[in-house]
């Protein structure tokens, strides 16, 4: 009979510890699958908050459009920063966020991918001739005469379709195939400023002292310069695009006025041009109306933060595409 007893409270104590298991492996796996839960939910707002961060941007390259439109119904002629878009970074608050953008011209700096026509002469064009003037002029740790050829020529044969050297400062294919990370020239144009970091001679520190006087116009290598929009504060820029000097140039901003000049023969007819002398192929460098334009949008929503920049191409002064959208601050 004690036997009996005995053996019946120990299956009773095995069932008690048999149910605690069962208890707390239900208790874990709820503990897991709740936290699992929250990780979902968590990621699924946050993937609402950078959609709407997302729309935000898009609402900002709209308004872009509205307002570049609107500038040029007021002035179809000219382009000059006394216009609405050049009022700088601008912040619109909104529900639970807000909204920056700021356009600038892609016109009042030198385009990179322009070079890429220098590519099918023998003869340097002004394109050319200005970035090598501008590494000089900038007078930059490193940089002489020589670097400066040598880092055009190193552009140009990125950006042309042969794998022919432009120079004894150039690089092609063979040069870069024979790095520790091997790779070929691109032989087209340029995607980015920052894309310079892959072509030879250039540096990040010589990149980032060039990075405020040229620009990128996607598959696109017109070089034209709105006098009116090169930045009063950068006056090295048409100090290299006129071969003057520094203080030329300075004297030559200064007497455009806040609405810039009406017309091209305006600028040419200033008592600073007309002293320069210059040729016809300086002279069809620069212009007075701007069809391309850059935004910089950077959007927050609920702690969530979306950055894009859009390329826009203006055309008859009333219908603006947007030619490159890209992702991130930089």
């Amino acid at each position: 009979m004690s036997l009996l007893f005995s053996k019946y409270h120990y299956q009773r104590g095995v069932a008690l510890i048999t149910v605690m298991l069962i208890v707390a492996l239900c208790a874990v796996i709820a503990s897991q699958m709740t936290a699992r839960l929250q990780v979902q939910v968590q990621r699924s707002a946050n993937m609402t908050f950078n959609q709407q961060a997302y729309w935000y941007a898009m609402a900002a390259e709209e308004l872009t459009k509205r307002v570049l439109v609107a500038a040029f119904e007021e002035d179809a002629e000219v382009t000059h920063l006394g216009q609405i878009w050049a009022q700088g970074e601008t912040t619109y608050p909104v529900e639970q966020g807000k909204i920056s953008g700021e356009i600038t011209d892609l016109q009042s700096c030198l385009n990179l991918n322009a070079l890429k026509a220098t590519a099918s002469g023998d003869e340097k064009l002004p394109a050319s001739i200005a970035l090598e003037t501008l590494l000089i002029n900038l007078q930059l740790d490193g940089v002489s005469q020589f670097e400066a050829e040598s880092m055009v020529e190193s552009l140009i044969d990125w950006l042309d379709e042969n794998d022919e050297l432009s120079g004894s400062g150039g690089a092609e294919d063979n040069d870069y195939a024979s790095r520790e990370f091997p790779y070929l020239a691109a032989n087209n144009f340029l995607a980015s400023v920052n894309e310079l970091r892959v072509i030879a001679n250039f540096t990040p520190a010589i990149i980032n002292e060039i990075a405020p006087y040229v620009c990128i116009i996607p598959a696109n290598e017109q070089h034209k310069i709105n006098i009116n929009t090169i930045d009063a504060e950068q006056p090295e820029l048409l100090q290299a695009l006129l071969d003057s000097t520094v203080e030329e140039a300075e004297q030559i901003l200064g007497a455009r006025g806040e609405e810039g000049f009406d017309t091209i023969d305006d600028f040419y007819n200033l008592p600073e041009i007309i002293k320069l002398k210059l040729s016809d192929s300086i002279k069809e460098q620069f212009v007075v109306d701007s069809e391309y334009f850059t935004l910089k949008a950077s959007t927050s929503f609920n702690n969530s933060f979306f950055a894009m920049k859009s390329v826009m191409k203006v055309t008859n002064n009333k219908y603006i595409d947007v030619i490159s959208r890209t992702i991130g601050r930089n």
